[in-house]
C-alpha cells in the first residue's frame, strides 16, 4: 500500500512545544519516524523557520530534516500561478501569502494531505472547500487538509 505523503507546515513544528498541540505534533512526528506516512516539506518552511522561529522549534525542525529524510519541494511558477489565482478568488489576500503557497505547493507536487494547526487561514472548513474549488478549476486534484490531531495515530489505540 502506497504511504499516505503529508505536507506538515511550520506549525506542526511549533505546536511540538505548546501544551495544546504537543501530544499530536509530536506523534504525527513519530508516525513519520515510524514510517506510517511520508514526510513532504518546502524550502518555505525552512525559510520561515530560520527567519523567525525559536531555537527549539529550529532544533526539532533540523532533528526532524536528520531523523526522517522528508522530500523538500521548492517553490515553481506553477505553484506561485496558483497562489494568485487563491489571491484573485477572495480565499486570503496577499498578506497571507506563504499559507496559500504552503497549500498550492501541496496541490501542485500532488501531496495527499495538509498538516498545520493554523486553524484561521489554512485548517478551516470554508477555506478547505474554496482551495479545493480554485484546484478543481486549474486542473489539480482536491487535497485533504488536516490537524495533526486528526492524522496521527497517537491516542487511538
Amino acid at each position: 500500500m502506497k504511504l499516505q505523503r503529508i505536507y506538515l507546515d511550520t506549525s506542526v513544528f511549533g505546536g511540538c512545544f505548546e501544551p495544546e498541540f504537543s501530544p499530536w505534533s509530536m506523534g504525527l512526528l513519530q508516525d513519520i519516524e515510524n514510517g506510517l506516512f511520508r514526510a513532504t516539506t518546502s524550502e518555505i518552511i525552512a525559510l520561515e523557520i530560520e527567519a523567525g522561529a525559536p531555537i527549539k522549534v529550529k532544533e526539532k525542525f533540523n532533528q526532524f530534516l536528520q531523523l526522517c529524510s522528508p522530500e523538500i519541494i521548492s517553490a515553481s511558477d506553477e505553484a506561485l500561478t496558483l497562489v494568485d489565482a487563491y489571491v484573485n478568488h477572495g480565499i486570503l489576500t496577499q498578506k497571507f501569502r506563504n499559507d496559500m503557497l504552503h497549500i498550492a505547493l501541496a496541490t501542485v507536487h500532488g501531496v495527499d494531505v495538509v498538516a498545520s494547526w493554523n486553524f484561521k487561514h489554512i485548517v478551516r472548513f470554508e477555506k478547505i472547500v474554496k482551495f479545493n474549488a480554485v484546484n478543481l478549476e486549474f486542473g489539480y486534484h482536491q487535497i485533504a487538509i488536516h490537524s495533526p490531531r486528526e492524522i496521527t495515530t497517537y491516542g487511538k489505540d
